[in-house]
């Protein structure tokens, strides 16, 4: 096995179109695992850690540019303020050594349905930036999953960036497990509040083939919320329309029977993370029109 170690993106490129068969490897910390189980031999590794443009965010048009080399406990620390369900997301991704080490990046080229951060990237919005020798193109995320651990990147390019916009409203994240963090989720859920734009997103991970955006519920949420004239009025949520949204998000998972639980268990459990996030999110943007007040 080769072991490639680019100083530049543009070398890290270059190298891909050479060696497509090449797999990249940032923190490592899904493919050491799978290194380690013999579960994959690559031809070659294309260490990334070293190419510092991968490794900075920036803001710009209202959203943030975050280098998919940049670790989770940066997100947390730097990035809670403007991108808070992410944070929240990689605050249960494995131990403070995984959160060291492990990329947002890396997560998405893995894609792997239970993926911490996939739903709040689908529920944020989140649009995925990729190069090549070629030129680069920007995916954006409820098109990127393609099937279990298959994405839409093509056999020379590499993952650069995750543009995700900053609403400044509220978001949640929430998963299932064992214990909070060092575990795979059961099932995880993220919502997100697009006043903005009267909106809803809502996404659901580790309880489909891919990670996907409750599209249903989305849709319901945003009507009850518009009809009633919460929006401006920011009043409460009904009990029936928060279990419906429930219901919804259940809906839009197709989950499997497995050693984690089973799909009868996901889908109560989504049901449950759908009504919990919406109140907290809500009671968020309920609270920051007292603030303003």
């Amino acid at each position: 096995m080769d072991f490639l170690r680019p100083t530049t993106l543009a070398d890290a490129l270059a190298i891909k179109a050479q060696r497509p068969d090449a797999v990249p490897i940032a923190g490592g910390t899904d493919v050491m695992v799978e290194l380690n189980f013999d579960h994959r031999r690559p031809a070659a590794l294309i260490d990334l850690t070293g190419v510092a443009e991968l490794a900075e965010w920036s803001t710009s048009d209202g959203s943030v540019r975050l280098g998919a080399g940049v670790p989770y406990v940066r997100v947390i620390a730097e990035l809670g303020d403007k991108l808070p369900a992410l944070a929240m997301a990689s605050r249960t991704v494995g131990s403070p050594q995984i959160r060291n080490r492990g990329t947002v990046g890396g997560n998405l080229g893995a894609a792997s349905p239970a993926g911490d951060t996939h739903p709040v990237l689908l529920a944020g919005g989140a649009s995925v930036e990729v190069a090549s020798v070629r030129g680069s193109r920007v995916i954006p995320a409820d098109e990127f999953y393609l099937g279990v651990k298959r994405n839409a990147l093509e056999p020379d390019e590499l993952i650069t960036a995750v543009h995700v916009p900053v609403t400044g409203a509220p978001q949640q994240f929430s998963k299932v497990g064992t214990r909070n963090a060092m575990v795979i989720a059961v099932c995880s859920f993220a919502i997100a509040l697009h006043p903005e734009r009267a909106g809803i997103g809502a996404a659901v991970g580790s309880s489909a083939p891919t990670p996907r955006r409750a599209l249903a519920a989305e849709e319901f949420l945003s009507g009850e919320l518009t009809d009633k004239k919460l929006w401006g009025t920011r009043g409460a949520i009904s009990d029936s329309a928060r279990r419906r949204f429930g219901e919804l998000v259940s809906e839009a998972s197709a989950p499997i029977d497995d050693v984690r639980g089973s799909a009868a268990y996901r889908k109560h459990a989504l049901a449950v993370l759908a009504r919990r996030t919406l109140t907290w999110a809500w009671n968020d943007y309920q609270g920051s029109e007292r603030s303003c007040a």
